[in-house]
């Protein structure tokens, strides 16, 4: 049912309700319904701007993964044998109706993330819809290869299959996004999906896979298990029954995922951790580059994978980036997400605050804090903010230029030569995005070159296209999000042969087993 939210003001207090409303019968979507989990335990949703807590669910435990795999299981056959043109015409019918709950879409996503409603409204939900209509059209373009005559008398081409069911487990950063980047490819390349949201964040999760079902999608092709991930995500990515795993989230709970995923030698999808570098030469737009890092650091709060975390800035153009660059920080203005003028929520929770907060006042031994370093007081003090935080003339071998803090924090280190600039834009265990800032075409080209990231952004940082990969290098892991590229991840690749002659092959027959009758 869809639920008009045009004639209620958007608040936390209304969108709560909301939340408890279309998940009161638990918070699992298995089978094409709402289902509760069976684990014994429960765990609340807490508004990150208030802490205070909007819904509480059932989380789900292993038989419930075992029901959703089993349910994913079962529709994979008729899925997977429907054409593309079905197949397309259903995710076309699905992108329509992620539009038409655009709003709920976007209210939900700031209730349980805390991000502003206008980033929700604007970058969250449009970009979803966007992927739902790309892949509803490139589900027509699962191509193999042509047939051709590579050995005498036999003809071979190359089938482009779909692997089977897939378990993704997505983060609390963007959980609608992370679903759509998830499910879309997999399930318009024939494969079943069961997806496993952050604890924190299952509303838009489970309001994706409702959509799907509405749009006719056959039960059982998406699923959704709240769960915790050591048990349920756990169980999830060991499942027998389960072809691929893909994961989202940090290096370190990566490594495990592929540690359980190897036992039963499943294809695995690591987006991983990031530390994107900003590189700012000394000919550069200066104001278009404080603009950038400003935009780039602080995105969703800083808790951004992609976001620009280290700006290397050339010399010349040092102290002017870093007093222009701590001054725009200051004008943003942090308050109430559903409020308008916000520019900045706060973070997922409390606990990230008080991580954040650690790796600032750490720094403090070793560089100078610019500007921010505290979390605000008065109306916002019992929401998990943090203010936009500036760090200057940290050593590149330091903690808070190597470790991802996954906050609004910036730290901006000097360089003198271009070499310097790129050695030291690599010289982390990270390579999901970066940017180059300048205004030499030979220089930004070899950035590119030489940068070595999933992504790299000249005179711009952060903005994704659903028609282009995104995708790390080194710790950041490997796979393509997006693009036609997304189907290499969740295809399997088949050669077929054919022999032309229709008669037994003797000639073979006696290489291989001698000259007999």
């Amino acid at each position: 049912m869809h639920h008009p939210t045009s004639d209620h003001p958007a608040s936390a207090k209304n969108v709560a309700a909301l939340a408890q409303e279309l998940f009161a019968e638990g918070a699992n979507f298995v089978a094409g319904r709402l289902v509760k989990g069976t684990s014994g335990r429960t765990h609340a949703v807490v508004d990150p701007a208030t802490g205070e807590e909007v819904y509480t669910y059932e989380l789900a435990g292993t038989a419930d993964v075992d029901a959703a795999v089993a349910a994913a299981r079962a529709a994979f056959p008729g899925w997977s044998g429907a054409t593309p043109g079905e197949r397309s015409d259903a995710m076309h019918r699905f992108a329509g109706v992620l539009d038409e709950k655009a709003e709920e879409f976007a209210r939900l996503e700031s209730l349980q993330c805390g991000k502003p409603l206008k980033l929700s409204r604007e970058f969250d939900v449009p970009g979803s819809v966007d992927n739902a209509a790309f892949f509803a059209g490139a589900a027509r373009h699962l191509q193999g290869q042509s047939a051709g005559e590579y050995s005498a008398d036999h003809t071979s081409y190359v089938r482009r299959e779909p692997i089977g069911v897939v378990g993704s487990i997505a983060p609390w950063n963007y959980p609608l996004q992370m679903a759509a980047w998830k499910v879309l490819p997999a399930i318009a390349a024939g494969n079943t999906i069961v997806l496993k949201p952050a604890e924190l964040t299952p509303f838009t999760s489970l309001l994706f896979a409702q959509a799907a079902t509405e749009a006719g999608l056959p039960d059982g092709v998406v699923n959704v298990i709240s769960g915790a991930g050591r048990d349920a995500g756990e169980h999830l990515v060991g499942h027998p029954d389960v072809a691929m795993t893909s994961f989202t989230g940090s290096t370190g709970v990566g490594k495990r995922v592929a540690e359980i995923a190897t036992a039963t030698v499943k294809r695995i999808h690591l987006e991983l951790g990031g530390k994107a570098p900003f590189v700012v030469f000394d000919d550069a737009d200066l104001d278009a580059a404080v603009h950038g890092a400003v935009a780039g650091s602080l995105i969703n709060t800083g808790q951004d994978c992609t976001a620009a975390t280290r700006a290397y800035v050339q010399r010349p153009l040092y102290e002017a980036f870093v007093e222009r660059t701590a001054a725009l920080m200051e004008t943003v203005r942090l308050g109430d997400p559903f409020a308008d003028g916000t520019d900045l929520g706060p973070l997922i929770s409390h606990a990230q605050r008080d991580r954040v907060a650690a790796f600032v006042d750490r720094a403090r031994g070793y560089a100078r804090v610019v500007t921010g370093g505290e979390a605000p007081g008065g109306e916002l003090a019992d929401g998990a903010y943090y203010r936009p935080t500036l760090i200057a003339d940290a050593a590149q071998d330091s903690e808070a230029v190597q470790s991802e803090i996954f906050g609004p924090v910036l730290v901006v280190l000097p360089f003198d030569s271009d070499d310097e600039g790129i050695r030291l834009a690599n010289d982390t265990p990270y390579g999901l995005a970066a940017s180059a800032w300048s205004t030499n075409v030979f220089r930004a080209n070899r950035a590119t070159r030489e940068i070595k990231a999933g992504c790299v952004w000249v005179n711009d940082h952060i903005p994704i296209l659903s028609e282009m990969p995104h995708g790390g290098y080194k710790a950041s892991g490997y796979g393509k999000d997006m693009s036609a590229y997304s189907f290499d991840e969740y295809t399997q690749i088949k050669h077929v042969m054919f022999d032309n002659t229709a008669v037994v092959r003797k000639d073979w027959h006696r290489t291989v087993f001698g000259d007999r009758p």
